[in-house]
């Protein structure tokens, strides 16, 4: 039985995680290098991420320099910006790349709000499914008498306060977020 819980523990701390990641990539009004953590560019034919092809520096709140590692890439790099959903248009001198943000609108404000909260949704629903598997495996152990029912109960009740330590986690980090982007 603690096999399954450990298990189900592991799996909503990736979920937490994950969360953790996908807010980091979501723009505030400050520049910062993990905006760029899920972009790929096309590098001698495989898609490579970004921060293994350049340095990302952030010299003004709203403005990121990234200086290639190699000059050939600088265009692929430059493209992956572009059609990114970052919003930015990033301008190239011949040695490195600037990309100043503009200031976030009301609107954009709201847009990644709402991108924020669907991201913790996504990550609650993870561990909803990992406590869904858990207390399948422990109702199929009741079943084949391998435990008896209260120790079952007793384990159903460290899994359900296991999510809902999970789950908080996630809230926290999301009114983290939500209050990050509402600040101007």
């Amino acid at each position: 039985m603690s096999d399954i819980l450990d298990e189900a523990e592991l799996k909503m701390d990736s979920a937490v995680d994950y969360a953790k990641e996908e807010f980091a990539a979501i723009r505030t009004g400050r520049a910062h290098p993990a905006m760029f953590a899920k972009l790929t560019a096309d590098y001698y034919g495989a898609q490579t991420p970004l921060q293994q092809l350049a340095t990302f520096q952030v010299p003004e709140a709203r403005m990121v320099l990234i200086t290639p590692f190699d000059k050939s890439s600088m265009g692929a790099i430059e493209k992956s910006i572009r059609d990114s959903d970052l919003g930015v248009n990033p301008s190239n001198d011949g040695n490195a790349i600037r990309v100043v943000l503009p200031q976030l609108t009301e609107e954009r404000r709201k847009e990644y709000i709402k991108l924020a909260k669907s991201k913790a949704e996504d990550a609650r629903i993870s561990m909803r499914n990992a406590r869904r598997q858990a207390k399948d495996e422990l109702d199929k152990l009741v079943k084949d008498s391998e435990v008896g029912e209260d120790e079952a109960a007793r384990a159903e009740k460290t899994l359900d306060a296991l999510t809902k330590k999970h789950t908080d986690v996630v809230d926290e980090v999301l009114k983290g977020k939500e209050a990050e982007l509402s600040e101007v």
